[in-house]
């Protein structure tokens, strides 16, 4: 008999921390990891300082309402208006423990057993492996060299079992940030056959775009459509506190209210109070931090030309992550954990972001560059350029 949690492949972070095991690391040549996208600073003083005064609230530790606090579903759905310049409500917004429960939520609200939702690839691992736990079927939408998907082609994919497209923008592994108009014809297609678009937008925070990133909101009734998916992790750096969000129609968070009552009965109230706190007050602190990882996202271009000179390619870049084709024989899968002994990196290879019969993913690396500066940077190409392994073809003999 065959578990649930059997029918997918094991966490690839976790995976990955397994390579360090036995391996040193000299001082003066430290490990660079750009393995995982998580913060590792806490949340800036201001914020902690808050923090430390609500643990004096007694309701802080208690159970709260399980769709979330009234006051941060409000506030959410008055910046979420603003922001998409479209009409958002408190009663279309769950607070949620962190966004990937926000996904897991939405497919069981939506989806039995035996039902299919289309995920572009490369795709996000988690994504992948709670539709595997969940029964549903991951159909995958390969996207071009420039990642981005392709509503006609999904079109081609939907069966009278598709629930959902499921889309990631900016999008993790790929960078790459959807087009307003890619995101249009998604929830086109998705209208028009009755299915649901699911938007997972973490990373919104850290989009390059000085204008909204799409206009879905300006949609009549977009919510019979249109699901969308946050964390406050990457914002306001509170990824152990576990908070994300859901904006959809009430009827859906009916369904959802089932499922978080079930799982975790609220969001941590410490973690929902400090993202009110932060919505409200850390505005400009969270300005600068979209200026930082844009510089990074920048200076990934400026050092590109030293590989491209050893044969990578840059596929996609944005928010925390750049995605790159490997010149190399072996595959990435083989390299990752050399990359740990030989160099000093810890990243994770593209066949954790494919399906196992799709060879693109044993080419391809994605990093994750929200904990690595500028100069740290500099280092990680300087140190994928040194790498003398031999290469594929036609880049070489091999």
């Amino acid at each position: 008999m065959t578990s649930r949690t059997a029918t997918t492949f094991p966490p690839p972070v976790m995976e990955a921390r397994r390579w360090l095991d036995g391996v040193t690391f000299s001082a003066d040549r430290p490990l660079i990891n750009v393995s995982q996208a998580a913060p590792v600073d806490p949340p800036p003083p201001q914020m902690r300082a808050a923090m430390a005064e609500m643990l004096e609230d007694p309701e802080t530790h208690l159970y709260g309402p399980v769709l979330g606090l009234p006051a941060l579903r409000e506030e959410l759905a008055r910046q979420w208006a603003d922001h998409y310049d479209g009409p958002a409500r408190a009663d279309q917004i769950a607070i949620t423990a962190g966004c990937n429960q926000a996904f897991a939520a939405t497919i069981t609200a939506l989806c039995n057993e035996g039902d299919e939702v289309i995920l572009p690839t490369p795709w996000y691992f988690n994504h992948k492996m709670w539709l595997d736990m969940s029964g549903v079927t991951s159909v995958p939408l390969a996207t071009g060299a420039d990642l981005i998907p392709d509503a006609e082609s999904a079109r081609k994919l939907i069966t009278d079992r598709t629930r959902a497209i499921s889309l990631v923008s900016p999008n993790n592994p790929g960078g790459v940030e959807y087009p307003a108009e890619t995101l249009q014809a998604f929830f086109d297609l998705a209208r028009e056959t009755g299915i649901k678009l699911l938007v997972d937008e973490t990373y919104r925070d850290f989009d390059s775009r000085p204008t909204p990133p799409h206009t879905l909101l300006s949609n009549d009734n977009w919510d019979d459509t249109l699901i969308q998916l946050y964390s406050f992790s990457k914002a306001y750096r509170l990824t152990g506190h576990r908070v994300g969000a859901v904006i959809a129609h009430p009827g859906i968070l009916f369904e959802i209210e089932k499922f978080l009552d079930t799982v975790s009965i609220c969001a941590p109230q410490l973690g929902q109070r400090a993202a009110l706190w932060g919505l409200q007050n850390l505005g400009q602190w969270l300005a600068g931090e979209r200026d930082e990882i844009l510089d990074r996202r920048a200076a990934i271009t400026d050092n590109m030309p030293l590989l491209e000179s050893k044969g990578w390619k840059l596929m996609g870049v944005g928010a925390y992550f750049a995605y790159l084709q490997h010149p190399f024989s072996e595959t990435s899968d083989r390299l990752a954990p050399k990359l740990v002994a030989e160099a000093g990196v810890l990243v994770l290879p593209g066949t954790m972001f494919m399906p196992e019969d799709d060879p693109e993913g044993g080419r391809q690396f994605r990093i994750a560059f929200a904990n690595v500066d500028r100069a740290g940077i500099k280092q990680l190409f300087d140190r994928l350029a040194a790498l003398d392994w031999p290469l594929a073809p036609p880049h070489g003999t091999a």
